[in-house]
């Protein structure tokens, strides 16, 4: 790619760190990390720094860090990505590395068919493709760069010259499954955001991000969820996830795991058939929305599943999911089967309605 492609950390707003540690994101092998581990790479946040914190290797860093190279070479780390997918942009960040920080970095890319072992990943004959050529630094700073490739990938290779630290590595993409590997009666999570799920808009996140609602596992506590302000007006909440392929529903699970005073009173479900289609908070009031589930109560941190005869009246491609009148719901689960064509109709309503969105 372009070395010159360097983009400000908002240019990839909105998009999946496949990397991450949440998401199933794995560190591999590194051919030395003497100060500190090369698991720190995929861990949440930038990093902290505890000044009179040592370690009898030396001070301790929340990152990945290398000894003093006294030998011609450089230092890399092999990671696994959580999700396979296409790599819009890289974080190299070097945060509370400022005098130990590497000089240069590059990364290099491989799509595997199937499970590959470390000791395969190290042959010469594996071959990688470099999506970031070599790029400067900056020593305690988020270091962001645009890739090009619109390929699918699977393991990645971090490679610092000649050595130092970096505390995170986040790889900003879109998740590309395999779907050709599933059946037409295979049942999987259609929202789920290792299968391309994507939570494209809320009418409220104030406590919680939507995003949460698609991640993998049961959430780890009342903040990693989606929750929304209270409601001190008419209306109620909403929130909408395209899913990763068309499909029918054949069941739906609601958690409000960790939600005991500020879950929902009841939900409901709607969906359309709009294959292509981007709906946003500024035009989800343009398409028709048709009922999957009821009104339903719910209850206080807890799973709640529900069959639904929905495949009578899909496929969807959009699913929008209501609370009444606000609270929080730690993951929605939508599990379906493919729907093998797309195309028309689009699910717009020939009349548009005017209205804002509530």
């Amino acid at each position: 790619m372009d070395r010159n492609a360097l983009l400000d950390a908002a240019a990839f707003t909105g998009t999946t760190d496949l990397a991450a540690e949440r998401v199933g994101g794995k560190v591999l092998h590194a051919n030395d990390e003497f100060f500190a581990e090369k698991e720190n790479l995929i861990k949440p946040g930038r990093g902290v720094f505890i000044a009179d914190k040592y370690t009898e290797q030396g001070k301790w860093m929340d990152g990945w860090e290398t000894r003093r190279k006294r030998v011609p070479g450089y230092d890399w780390c092999i990671l696994q990505l959580g999700i396979p997918g296409a790599i819009h942009g890289l974080d190299i960040d070097t945060n509370h590395f400022l005098g130990n920080n590497p000089a240069y970095a590059s990364v290099d890319a491989l799509n595997a068919s199937g499970e590959m072992s470390v000791q395969e990943l190290l042959k010469d004959s594996t071959q990688w493709t470099e999506i970031l050529s070599k790029v400067p630094l900056k020593p305690g700073s988020q270091n962001i760069f645009a890739v090009a490739s619109k390929e699918r990938w699977t393991h990645l290779r971090l490679n610092i010259y000649p050595d130092g630290g970096v505390a995170r590595f986040r790889v900003h993409g879109e998740a590309r499954p395999d779907f050709a590997k599933f059946g037409k009666d295979d049942v999987l999570d259609l929202a789920a955001i290792e299968n391309g799920g994507k939570v494209s808009c809320a009418s409220d996140m104030f406590f919680g991000n939507k995003d949460n609602l698609i991640m993998p596992g049961r959430s780890a506590n009342m903040g990693d969820g989606w929750e929304t302000k209270r409601r001190r007006g008419p209306g109620h909440d909403w929130t909408i996830v395209q899913l990763g392929h068309a499909g029918n529903l054949k069941k739906v699970e609601v958690d409000t795991n960790f939600f005991k005073g500020n879950y929902p009173d009841s939900f409901w479900l709607e969906g359309v058939y709009a294959p292509g289609e981007e709906i946003t908070v500024l035009n989800w009031n343009q398409y028709d929305w048709k009922p999957i589930l009821p009104q339903t109560k719910l209850q206080a941190h807890n799973r709640h599943y529900y069959d639904t005869e929905s495949d009578k009246q899909g496929p969807w491609t959009h699913v929008r999911l209501s609370i009444a009148p606000d609270g929080g719901v730690s993951r929605l689960r939508l599990m379906g089967t493919l729907h093998k064509t797309e195309g028309s109709p689009t699910g717009k309503r020939e009349e548009v309605k005017s209205g804002a969105a509530h």
